[in-house]
């Protein structure tokens, strides 16, 4: 008798893992508990989905992680969550951010853009912090003095380069505060061995000294860093933070002023059933780490600042894709055909390798095969053909007739629209998915809102710059 899919994952994984379940005959997969091919059936694929509700969740949960460690270790110092506009910037994704009450990071003058509108629909909440972010340009500066001039929120734009400080005051009328980004040396496997974001720490101490110690208009409240490759139980990680660290306690003392440390760089987001990451456990570390350098250097512990974007947005996002046909290339190579591009669909998955869970969402009691992915582009990079932890991909051998074999992408809800744009023209004009999101009601009810459908062939042309006549428009 042959193995099913399910075999193969019940031997190689704990199941059920993470966010997924099966069906009670074993058959098809449940997301939070919902029958995705249902979803297929009614709207159709390829289909991108946001699952809402994980949002708020993954807010709750740092937080949790993060009170927890305070109280238990005693730590003299509060949390505040903020969430990275820059890994999605979805209307919906702000309204739920801005729900769970999390402070805004921003990285461009476009964000305030953003910002003004919403707090003219009296939607960003009066407590919010606003960091600014991001290389300060003359437009940039401008528009944080006129946001500052007219809204009530306490926006602090943190120091990218050491000019900043001239043009900010140029912009601001009265005081404002500051933070200072610091430039952190980058792991060895990265191609600079400095990033090129922040001060360097050496200049520091004397830059606050020089130009802001004195200023009765600028108030330095925040030290800000960031890690490339996120919050990692590895020696690189725990170096940098006490460097960090010690930096702070430094300039606190030169800086009474200075009270919050924004320990920037995202905790991971699973990428295979078999992630493995203890979240409470890095939590609890990085707060014992700052307390006690703090007692060593007999300074005040800070209150702490994170910026998190991936984990607050990816985990709520699914692609899903049918498998259009099976193509036997060679004696080794067994090619499913999918119906969308991923080149333009998850930009990730070629520019940067970025590997995703990836499941059926049927056939799970049908045999597996070895198989390699390929887009439906032209293009010879439009495919996908390992996963993180086993350099193949298997899935169900495709039925001969009946339901075809749909696969879905999981936590694919960050960065991919702002890497390869949303909507509009694609390559070989591909259109982008229709795109769904799901929400809970207070009592737990599902509803389901098909955010925007595909472009139409007339959409896209008309991007391109062609004259749409009426039969063009009737195109399906």
């Amino acid at each position: 008798m042959a193995i099913s899919y399910f075999d193969l994952v019940e031997q190689t994984y704990e199941w059920p893992n993470l966010d997924f379940d099966l069906t009670e005959d074993e058959t098809r997969l449940l997301f939070h508990g919902l029958d995705l091919s249902e979803v297929v059936k009614k709207y159709g694929s390829p289909l991108r989905i946001t699952y809402l509700p994980k949002i708020a969740s993954q807010i709750h949960k740092a937080r949790f992680f993060f009170s927890k460690a305070i109280d238990e270790l005693g730590y003299k110092g509060n949390y505040r969550y903020a969430y990275c506009t820059k890994s999605s910037h979805f209307a919906f994704v702000m309204e739920k951010v801005l729900a769970a009450g999390a402070d805004i990071e921003i990285s461009s003058e476009y964000d305030l853009d953003l910002l003004a509108l919403l707090d003219r629909q009296g939607r960003i909440p009066p407590q919010t912090m606003i960091i600014a972010n991001g290389y300060k340009t003359e437009s940039y500066a401008r528009k944080i003095g006129r946001f500052m001039a007219t809204r009530p929120y306490r926006l602090i734009p943190v120091l990218d380069s050491f000019n900043e400080i001239k043009l900010l005051k140029k912009h601001i009328k009265g005081p404002f505060e500051v933070g200072i980004r610091i430039a952190v040396d980058e792991e060895p496997t990265e191609e600079f061995y400095t990033s090129r974001f922040g001060l360097r720490p050496k200049n520091i101490i004397q830059f606050y000294r020089r130009r802001i110690k004195n200023d009765p208009q600028v108030t330095l409240t925040m030290l800000h860093f960031f890690i490339h490759s996120g919050i990692k139980d590895t020696t690189y990680y725990w170096t940098e933070l006490a460097s960090w660290t010690d930096l702070y306690c430094s300039l606190k003392k030169e800086a009474p002023t200075l009270s919050m440390f924004n320990i920037g760089g995202g905790l991971p987001v699973p990428n295979s059933l078999a992630f493995e990451y203890d979240y409470e456990y890095m939590i609890r570390e990085i707060v014992d780490n700052i307390k006690y350098m703090c007692e060593e250097r007999k300074v005040p512990t800070p209150n702490l600042i994170t910026e998190f974007g991936s984990f607050t947005v990816a985990e709520s996002g699914v692609h899903i894709f049918s498998v259009l046909g099976e193509k036997v290339q060679n004696d080794a190579e067994v090619w499913y055909i999918l119906n969308n591009s991923l080149i333009t669909t998850l930009p990730d998955t070629w520019a940067i390798g970025q590997r995703f869970i990836l499941m059926p969402l049927n056939h799970w009691d049908r045999p597996y095969q070895r198989v390699n992915l390929g887009g439906i582009t032209c293009d010879h990079l439009d495919y996908y053909n390992s996963e993180v932890h086993l350099n193949h991909i298997f899935l169900p051998t495709l039925p001969s007739s009946g339901d075809p074999l749909h696969i879905g992408f999981f936590y694919t809800g960050a960065y991919q629209e702002s890497l390869s744009g949303y909507g509009g023209v694609k390559h070989c004009l591909i259109p982008s998915p229709p795109h769904l999101l799901i929400d809970k009601t207070a009592e737990g009810e599902l509803v389901f809102r098909m955010f925007r459908p595909s472009p139409s062939p007339a959409q896209m042309l008309e991007i391109l710059g062609y004259q749409v006549d009426q039969e063009c428009r009737d195109c399906t």
